[in-house]
């Protein structure tokens, strides 16, 4: 007790510490005053653990929230947020007035409801900075090991864009542009992404007319379908001069945790690739499983 009574004391007047306790021990010993038993520690120690799995908790629960809201471009209302979050309406009801006073949610109209905001896009902007640093590292040393140029490209329409490369380090390489456009249907990134497109993306992509590049570009649908299917199967699609006559590729797809369609894939001269085809299938597949684990539980294949 007279530790207590001196800090609290001391936080007003800290001068007058030491002639407060003596005064104090004179009183309680003048009017034998018990002494005061003082509280378990145990209990701070266990309350401490209380507000640590709570405050998680909460977490757990705000992520649950953004989650059901993912894909509703038009909102959800609180009754359909707590349905599918299993929680009490009373509950969402706070979780969504947190993330709204910091505009991770915004009103999806004027009368109910909320959808994703505006916080989320810079947040998702930050993590596609951090996808970058996560996949070159891996593309490095997938490149380093096969002495191949590595592509990483991002599905964009109906086109694959290269967004990274590693060049090879044969003197006689496919080499194209950060930024280029390639088309789907006669690129081994392109099938790989046609794989991994949603169904209905797909339907109007096989809509169009499929032009030849070379003598062995796949023109017919059919054809193109059952490639698409084959890839999904094996995780790995091919390019076998299709594109580009001198020049065969092999591709892989997944989803990066922002849902885009992304394509990992080797492009390497038609004189070394036969040859080597077998480990640049399990290679690149390696690779891929590689950036998955890393990219965490939100990235899938």
């Amino acid at each position: 007790m007279e530790r207590e009574f001196a800090f609290a004391d001391t936080c007003f007047q800290p001068h007058r510490m030491v002639e407060f306790i003596v005064q104090t021990n004179a009183r309680r010993e003048a009017l034998e005053l018990p002494e005061m038993p003082t509280k378990p520690k145990i209990k701070n120690i266990a309350s401490q653990g209380e507000s640590a799995g709570q405050s998680v908790q909460v977490i757990a629960r705000a992520a649950s929230v953004l989650r059901a809201l993912e894909g509703e471009q038009a909102g959800l209302s609180l009754a359909q947020i707590a349905q599918r979050v299993d929680l009490a309406r009373s509950t969402v009801q706070r979780i969504v007035d947190a993330l709204r006073a910091e505009q991770f949610l915004i009103a999806a109209n004027p009368s109910s409801g909320v959808r994703l905001g505006p916080a989320l896009i810079r947040l998702g902007a930050s993590a596609s900075v951090d996808f970058d640093q996560i996949t070159r590292p891996i593309m490095a040393k997938l490149s380093q090991k096969l002495g191949e140029t590595v592509d990483l490209s991002v599905l964009k329409g109906f086109s694959a864009v290269f967004t990274d490369q590693i060049p090879g380090a044969h003197r006689l390489r496919a080499v194209s542009g950060v930024g280029d456009s390639f088309p789907l249907h006669c690129t081994a990134n392109g099938k790989a992404l046609l794989s991994v497109m949603p169904e209905q993306s797909l339907r109007r992509f096989l809509r169009n007319p499929l032009p030849r590049m070379t003598p062995s570009t796949i023109v017919k649908i059919a054809e193109l379908r059952t490639a698409i299917e084959a890839s999904a199967k094996t995780g790995v699609a091919f390019d076998l001069e299709e594109h580009t006559e001198g020049i065969c590729a092999v591709g892989t797809a997944f989803l990066d945790p922002l849902g885009r369609c992304m394509a990992l894939s080797i492009p390497v001269p038609t004189t070394r690739f036969n040859k080597m085809k077998n480990e640049l299938v399990r290679e690149l597949l390696r690779a891929r499983a590689s950036i998955i684990e890393t990219l965490g539980p939100d990235a899938r294949d």
